[in-house]
C-alpha cells in the first residue's frame, strides 16, 4: 500500500519486483509507532499537498493514523529474513513472505511485534467468489436502444437524477476517484476511456496483489465497473463522472480468496487516501475464505471488527467518501446479512442494486449489520446495467458491482460541487434524498437518491452573512476577500488557528479596528482556519472557509 513515504520505498521496491502468489503470507502487526522519522507536524513527508487540502477543506486535524509504518520497524522484520510486501499504516503492520518458520519465530520475538498472524493461501474451487463475479461477468447482449446523448448509459444516470449536475457543470472536473478491484484488462485499449487517457485524466495504476507495474491482467471486472464512471463516447456511452481522473488499484486476487486481500485493499485505500483522491469506489466483498478458519461470522460485521471495515472506517475519518457494493447473496437468512466485507462499515455509503423500473434485484445482498444498522444505504441500478466489455464493446451486467460505480460517479460531481461538507453530512444528505428515506429498511436502504435534491441540501450561499454573537466573518466560504463585523459596542480578544490547531494569530479589538484581523485573514492561503473571538458575551468560534 505504498503511500507518498519516500523512507518506505527502499524497503519494499525489491519486494514488488517479484510478483508472485505465495503460500506462506503472514500478516505482522506492530505494537505502536514510537520513535518514528515521521511527525504530525510534518505532514508534507508522507501526505500530498492535495490529500492536506481535502483535510484542510473538511477540517481534518492530522493524527497518529496519518504517520507511515516505523522504517525501523520494518527494516528489521526484513533483516529477520522476511519479504515485505503491503505496510500498513492505518493497521500498524506490514505484510509478509516467508517459508521459514524460524524467520516467523525471529519476527514474533521483536520486542515491537504485538502478533504474527498466518494468512496462507490454500486455493479451491472459486464458488464463494462466483457468488460476486458470475453473473456480473456474463455478457448480455444489449436490449437498450442507443439513444440521446448518454446513449446505452441514458437509464442508470436518469434514475439517479444526476444529469441535473452535468447540466450545472459538474462532471467531475478535477476530482480524483481511486477504484479498488481485481483487474482493469482491456482499460488501457477500450475506445470509451480514449477521452480519459487523452486527457491525461487515468493518473496512475498500482498492484497490491503482485506488486507489477500494470493492471491491466486478471480481470475484466474493474474495466466494467470503470465504464460506468469514467465512460465518455457521445450518443453510445457516457458515464456518470465522465470528466473527472482516475487511479486504478488491484487489490483482489481473482485466482484465491484469502483474508490477506482484506489487507490489500487497506494498502489500497491508504494509497489512494496519499494522493488526495475524493472518492474511493469498490466494487469487492469478504465473507468466507480459501482456509475456512478465517471466516468472517454474523459477529464481525459491525463495521469495526474485519481489517477492510477497519480500514473503511479510517478511509472516511480522512475525509475520502468511500462506496462499497453491498454483495449479491440476495435476501437473509437465519436473521443474519448477507452483505460484504467492508460494506458493514458504519461511515461509507454501502450501495444495493436495482432494475431500471426501481425494483429491488433480486440477488441484491441485505443487513441489517451484526449492530443493527440499516444497510444497503441507497441504491442504484445493478440490474441490466450497460457497462464497457475488454474487447471494446458493450454489454448489460447485473450486479451490485455496477450499481456502486454508477453511484459513485454521481457522488463524484456532487463533492466536486461541495467539497467542504464533513463525510457524515454529505452521505447523511444523500440517503435523505433517497426515496424510501421516510421508511428505511434492510432491504432497499433508504432508497434511490435523487441528486437534484442533493444540490439544494448541500447549497453554500456565499454571499449571505453568517449572524453570530460576537462577530461575523463574510463571505464564508470565500473565494476572495473577506470582511470581519463584530457585534456593536463589543470588544473581544481574537486568536486565529489553522486546520490541525496551530495558532497563528493573536489580537485585541472593537469594531472600530476590525480592519487589522480583516487585513491578516486575506493575506491566507487556501484551506480551513477557525476564528475564536472572547467577549464579556462568551466565547465564539467560527470555521472560515477559504478557496482562494
Amino acid at each position: 500500500m505504498k503511500k507518498v513515504s519516500f523512507l518506505l520505498l527502499f524497503l519494499v521496491a525489491a519486494v514488488f519486483a517479484q510478483a508472485q502468489v505465495a503460500t506462506n503470507i503472514y500478516w505482522v502487526q506492530f505494537t505502536d509507532k514510537n520513535d518514528s522519522p515521521y511527525s504530525i507536524d510534518n505532514p508534507e513527508a508522507y501526505l500530498s499537498p492535495r490529500a492536506l487540502q481535502r483535510r484542510a477543506n473538511q477540517g481534518i486535524a492530522i493524527d497518529e493514523y496519518d504517520i507511515p509504518v516505523n522504517p525501523q520497524y520494518l527494516q528489521a522484520v526484513a533483516e529477520c529474513g522476511a519479504q515485505l510486501l503491503n505496510p500498513s499504516k492505518w493497521l500498524n503492520g506490514v505484510s509478509i513472505y516467508t517459508n521459514n518458520q524460524n524467520v516467523v519465530a525471529a519476527v514474533n520475538a521483536l520486542d515491537f511485534v504485538e502478533t504474527v498472524r498466518n494468512c496462507p493461501n490454500d486455493p479451491k474451487a472459486q464458488e464463494l467468489k462466483e457468488r460476486w463475479l458470475a453473473k456480473e461477468m456474463e455478457a448480455v447482449e444489449s436490449q437498450r436502444g442507443m439513444y440521446g446523448y448518454y446513449g446505452g448509459g441514458a437509464t442508470q444516470i436518469n434514475q439517479l437524477n444526476a444529469t441535473i449536475l452535468h447540466d450545472s457543470g459538474y462532471q467531475g472536473e478535477g476530482m480524483i476517484v481511486a477504484v479498488l478491484d481485481g483487474g482493469f484488462i482491456g482499460t488501457d485499449t477500450h475506445p470509451c476511456f480514449d477521452n480519459m487517457r487523452e486527457e491525461g485524466r487515468l493518473l496512475g495504476v498500482r498492484d497490491f496483489v503482485y506488486g507489477s507495474t500494470s493492471v491491466y491482467s486478471q480481470s475484466t471486472h474493474g474495466t466494467s465497473c470503470l465504464s460506468t464512471m469514467a465512460a465518455y463516447v457521445p450518443n453510445v456511452f457516457v458515464g456518470t463522472a465522465p470528466k473527472a481522473s482516475y487511479y486504478l488499484i488491484h487489490t483482489e486476487d481473482g485466482y484465491t480468496e484469502n483474508i490477506i486481500e482484506e489487507y490489500n485493499w487497506v494498502s489500497g485505500a491508504e494509497l489512494a487516501d496519499s494522493i488526495g483522491a475524493d472518492i474511493c469506489s469498490t466494487s469487492l466483498g469478504y465473507v468466507d475464505f480459501d482456509m475456512g478458519q478465517w471466516d468472517h461470522p454474523f459477529a464481525h460485521f459491525d463495521g469495526h471488527t474485519a481489517p477492510a471495515s477497519i480500514g473503511a472506517e479510517v478511509a472516511a475519518s480522512r475525509g475520502m467518501v468511500c462506496l462499497n457494493a453491498a454483495g449479491n447473496d440476495g435476501d437473509s437468512w437465519n436473521g443474519q446479512c448477507t452483505l460484504g466485507i467492508p460494506s458493514d462499515a458504519e461511515h461509507i455509503l454501502t450501495i444495493g442494486a436495482v432494475d431500471g423500473s426501481g425494483n429491488r434485484a433480486y440477488f441484491s445482498s441485505v443487513g441489517p449489520t451484526y449492530d443493527g444498522r440499516i444497510k444497503p444505504d441507497v441504491m442504484a441500478m445493478g440490474q441490466d446495467t450497460y457497462v464497457a466489455a475488454s474487447d471494446g464493446t458493450y454489454y448489460n451486467g447485473s450486479g451490485t458491482s455496477f450499481a456502486t460505480p454508477v453511484m459513485a460517479g454521481a457522488v463524484t460531481c456532487l463533492r466536486q460541487f461541495n467539497p467542504y461538507a464533513s463525510v457524515q453530512e454529505f452521505c447523511d444528505i444523500i440517503r435523505q434524498c433517497g426515496n424510501r428515506a421516510d421508511n428505511p429498511d434492510i432491504r432497499y436502504g433508504f432508497g434511490i437518491p435523487d441528486f437534484s435534491k442533493a444540490l439544494d441540501l448541500l447549497h453554500v450561499d456565499e454571499t449571505q452573512m453568517q449572524v453570530n454573537e460576537i462577530i461575523n466573518v463574510y463571505p464564508n466560504p470565500s473565494n476572495g476577500a473577506v470582511r470581519v463585523a463584530l457585534k456593536e459596542g463589543a470588544k473581544a480578544d481574537v486568536e486565529v488557528y489553522d486546520f490541525m490547531g496551530r495558532h497563528l494569530f493573536s489580537y485585541s479589538f472593537n469594531g472600530l479596528n476590525h480592519t487589522s484581523l480583516e487585513t491578516y485573514l486575506n493575506t491566507l492561503e487556501s484551506g480551513i482556519y477557525f476564528v475564536k473571538a472572547t467577549s464579556e458575551l462568551g466565547s465564539q468560534t467560527i470555521k472560515v472557509v477559504l478557496t482562494r
